[in-house]
């Protein structure tokens, strides 16, 4: 019986460092694989920042679009710049009427 017993112990002997490497593999895959659940959180995050951009510029696209179906009219032209230039034609005369709060002071530059 004693020495069935140690040639089981023989033959398991070289089998520990399989097992050792065995064990280490899987602690590297489960923690520092890149498809590893560590990893994929960050990863999640990062999908939902972008799903969240991709969201935001689709919508300045569309403003975007609509101005430039504003501008292709001369009429859109010149309210373009009328509106944001203070642009205005020969013979007017602009009034720009600012709030109080809109106006710079010493405490509020």
């Amino acid at each position: 019986m004693l020495k069935n017993n140690n040639g089981m112990l023989k033959l398991f002997k070289p089998l520990k460092y399989y097992v050792l490497i065995l064990i280490a593999f899987i602690i590297w895959m489960t923690l520092f694989d890149a498809n590893s659940w560590l990893i994929h959180a960050d990863l999640n995050e990062d999908i939902d920042d972008l799903n969240s951009k991709i969201e935001f510029y689709k919508n300045e696209i569309s403003k975007d679009q609509k101005e430039i179906n504003s501008l292709n009219s001369v009429n859109g032209i010149e309210k373009y710049a009328r509106e944001h230039y203070k642009m205005k034609k020969d013979n007017e005369v602009i009034y720009i009427i600012e709030d109080q709060d809109s106006l710079k002071t010493k405490t509020n530059e």
